[in-house]
């Protein structure tokens, strides 16, 4: 094989040449073939196959629905006969004795409940039924210690039966009928009991009608303004307790704001120690890099869980994790930037008598500054979504009501409310931190 040079003349092709192009040949091959075996390991060694055998999409669709929609419980003891109705089945929840929604009717020992579209369940003394549009009814009674069954065959598969237990699961609610119990659910869009609990004065009111209370209505409690009182009853609401996540919230933030500024208080002098133009001793600056390098290479999570076990659970503890991390972080880069200044500055100061600490108030720390600030507000920000896992750890913050509403399984709209609760906390830190970096920087 031959090429032709710039002067026309034609040249045998070297040796390298003809190695390289058959080495990146070989590359072009084998990655592709490397890719393949790893996906390959991957689906073994993370049992692909058991996962999906295992996976229940039925499961994920309900708990989905429950970041959107609430659900009420239609509850009949088949032991005492005893109706309930209660949204979300907690007794914070429960409609009053005597009191119950439009679409749930009594009489005597048969309850009807229209789930609507045409799907309507009857408890009696029979049993239950369950009329499904397009299907017909499924009639459950039991008989003999056991449940029977009497439904259209072949049985869907959103139909699940066994002698203790049959659930029946539509697009219009859920249905689970046992031997201790029958329990109807309706699944309805938006957030029941947000603002007012059954038990409040206020609840059920429209916007209208709360205005007028609030503006010119009569006082419901004479002792305060209606419009205080539905504060305190907002506040206060059992169901969401907006209080205790208005509280919390603040402890994930005062996590945050402590852990970030102690370290960077820590940090500032130390970066000093460990900068090569300040710290002439060769072993101590040596010493102060690989603390830095050790404090900063443990994850802070591996930092939250020794220091909750030495200290015990609490906010205080993750600001401590968040401080010990950072101090790691902050450490390395100060001494960077302290490394990187104009000599001449510090140079012009000295010629005037200054003393160390004047020439770096007036030398070092105004050409640090941007960077310091810059690099501090955007920790503050990171670790303000840091906080909340640490807070699930150490027992404080959102991060401690989001964990109690996942281990649940049941609270999932408390869940979204909670995350959308530290989406909003995150943009409102990120444009705080976006507005005081231009200030302090540009002025």
């Amino acid at each position: 094989m031959a090429v032709t040079d710039f002067t026309g003349a034609r040249a045998p092709l070297t040796e390298t040449v003809i190695r390289r192009f058959t080495l990146r040949r070989r590359m072009a091959l084998a990655v592709p073939a490397v890719i393949c075996a790893y996906f390959v390991y991957i689906f073994f060694a993370f049992d692909i196959a058991g996962i999906a055998a295992r996976m229940r999409p039925d499961n994920a669709v309900i708990l989905l629905s429950d970041f959107w929609s609430y659900k009420t419980h239609v509850t009949r003891d088949n032991r005492s006969g005893r109706l309930s109705v209660a949204i979300e089945g907690e007794a914070k929840g429960a409609y009053p004795e005597g009191q119950l929604p439009d679409w749930v009717m009594q009489t005597g020992d048969t309850t009807v409940i229209d789930l609507g579209g045409g799907n309507i369940v009857t408890y009696d003394a029979a049993g239950a039924r369950y009329v499904v549009p397009g299907y017909g009814t499924i009639d459950i009674a039991p008989e003999d210690g056991k449940l029977r069954l009497t439904a259209p065959e072949p049985l869907p598969d959103w139909i699940n039966a066994s002698d203790n237990r049959v659930s029946v699961t539509t697009d219009a609610g859920r249905f689970a009928y046992t031997r201790s119990k029958v329990e109807t659910f309706r699944y309805q869009p938006g957030r029941e009991l947000f603002f007012f609990t059954l038990d409040s004065p206020f609840a059920g009111k429209g916007a209208g009608e709360l205005a007028a209370l609030a503006l010119w209505g009569d006082r419901v409690d004479h002792a305060r303004s209606n419009l205080g009182y539905m504060l305190s009853e907002f506040w206060n609401n059992r169901m969401w307790r907006h209080g205790d996540v208005a509280w919390a919230m603040f402890e994930t933030v005062l996590m945050a704001f402590l852990g970030t500024m102690g370290a960077a208080v820590i940090a500032l002098p130390l970066g000093f120690l460990a900068a090569r133009n300040f710290m002439p001793l060769g072993p101590l600056r040596f010493a102060m890099r690989r603390v830095f390098d050790f404090i900063r290479g443990v994850d802070g999570l591996i930092w939250t869980i020794i220091l909750s076990r030495a200290f015990g659970p609490g906010p205080m503890t993750g600001a401590l994790a968040i401080l010990l991390t950072d101090t790691g972080s902050f450490g390395k880069m100060f001494s960077e930037a302290l490394e990187n200044i104009d000599e001449k500055q510090v140079e012009g100061i000295r010629s005037t008598g200054a003393s160390a600490v004047q020439r770096a108030r007036f030398g070092v720390i105004p050409q640090v500054t941007p960077v310091l600030v810059s690099q501090v507000l955007y920790y503050l920000e990171s670790n303000t979504r840091s906080a909340t896992v640490i807070g699930a750890i150490v027992g404080g913050g959102i991060g401690l009501l989001l964990t109690q509403a996942i281990i649940t399984q049941k609270d999932w709209e408390e869940v979204a409310y909670y995350m959308v609760l530290i989406v909003l906390m995150v943009m409102a830190m990120d444009s705080l931190s976006g507005w005081l970096r231009k200030k302090l920087i540009k002025g």
